[in-house]
């Protein structure tokens, strides 16, 4: 089961970077009018453009935490639902991973118009890893539950 929630994701996700940053026509579409548009952008950064222009260390810092994260999953043989948010984490990291080592940046094209806020582009693998972690809490919140 795990091993769907790091390959689905992953492959969703390069596949739609991959059609919308190879079609210029598909760079700014207004799919739901001041709600969701697709915005091809190029972030050198992480969310809201933190470290922007640090790749390197962005890439080390994912391939680290992918490499935590598969160790932890091997080692500790966690639950089914902290191994399904643990994959999806890994998936995210690894989606945005092959685009900094092999673009140099992350292909985000999600925009959401948010009561008025346009909140920051993403793409599919920063969703899994958004998933993967609230997964992860919810995991976290049953077990201290039923520990408790």
């Amino acid at each position: 089961m795990i091993w769907i929630a790091v390959l689905v994701p992953f492959v969703l996700d390069q596949i739609s970077k991959y059609m919308i940053a190879n079609n210029p026509s598909l760079h700014e579409i207004e799919v739901i009018r001041g709600f969701f548009h697709i915005t091809y952008v190029k972030n050198t950064g992480m969310a809201w453009s933190m470290m922007s222009g640090q790749t390197g260390l962005l890439a080390l810092i994912s391939a680290v935490a992918i490499g935590v994260m598969i160790r932890y999953l091997l080692v500790s043989k966690p639950d089914k639902l902290t191994s399904f948010g643990l994959g999806l984490m890994i998936s995210g990291a690894a989606g945005n991973l092959v685009d900094r080592l092999f673009l140099g940046y992350v292909r985000d094209f999600l925009n959401f118009y948010i009561f008025g806020y346009d909140f920051p582009v993403f793409n599919i693998a920063d969703a899994a890893l958004c998933i993967g972690v609230g997964i992860l809490l919810l995991a976290t919140f049953m077990e201290e539950r039923k520990n408790g």
